[in-house]
């Protein structure tokens, strides 16, 4: 009889694991988001050491389009360098949802480049990197920074006939490593052209906000803002604007 029990058990035991790496592999198939039709497909490029603000503010503020009636709203996802976990600088770990060095990625409307912790040094040399940017550059309707993400842009040539900011602290490393650019300091943003630009940190607000006002006025972005508990004023901004 033991020896009985002991047999059932290792058969169960067996086809157990069995089951349960078939339920593993299940949930390692690959995720896609839906992305709806009519709406702007906006890409927020992240990277190991991205960090969570000038990531998550943006995400939030555009995402929520989604929640009102007879507007263009925004489909929202992630693209990077790889499908492996990005972790951020505060240690948040991210599941992109493109690999923009092998997949067929949607059509970008807006790009976002949240700051990440080696955009001052080696992000600079990432030529892969730098050229899907200028890729998603020619058809991108805007292409959006945050903090020292307006470094990447700058070093992809994006910024060299526009004006451009970034975190304030950087401001003269900015302008010492691209002198020939035109910077704005003691603003949150900056839009100049397709290309809006903006301080950083819990100001990513702002410039997101922004962007939601110029593109459905100021009702929805309101609306929008008070959905988060943000206050929200464009006038009361420190900002530079040329269209």
């Amino acid at each position: 009889m033991r020896i009985l029990s002991v047999v059932l058990f290792a058969f169960l035991l067996f086809f157990g694991c069995k089951e349960k790496k078939s339920t593993i592999n299940e949930e390692e198939k690959r995720y896609y988001p839906k992305l709806e039709p009519n709406r702007y497909n906006v890409a927020f490029l992240v990277m190991d050491g991205v960090y969570n603000t000038e990531f998550t503010a943006p995400y939030d503020i555009f995402q929520h389009t989604q929640y009102r009636d007879g507007i263009k709203a925004m489909n929202t996802f992630t693209v990077a360098n790889s499908l492996a976990p990005i972790t951020s600088f505060e240690g948040v770990r991210i599941l992109p949802d493109f690999d923009y060095t092998q997949d067929d990625i949607p059509k970008i409307d807006i790009l976002v480049v949240p700051s990440a912790e080696h955009h001052l040094d080696s992000d600079l040399k990432d030529t892969v990197m730098l050229n899907f940017i200028k890729k998603v550059d020619k058809n991108a309707l805007f292409i959006t920074s945050h903090c020292d993400g307006a470094f990447v842009l700058a070093k992809a040539g994006l910024l060299d006939s526009v004006a451009s900011t970034t975190f304030p602290s950087d401001i003269q490393t900015y302008k010492k490593m691209f002198p020939k650019l035109e910077v704005k300091d003691n603003v949150l943003f900056v839009h100049d052209g397709k290309y809006i630009t903006s301080a950083g940190g819990a100001k990513s607000f702002e410039a997101a906000l922004y962007l939601c006002e110029f593109l459905y006025g100021k009702e929805i972005t309101e609306s929008l803002a008070g959905g988060l508990v943000i206050d929200w004023n464009l006038e009361d901004v420190p900002k530079f604007i040329r269209q």
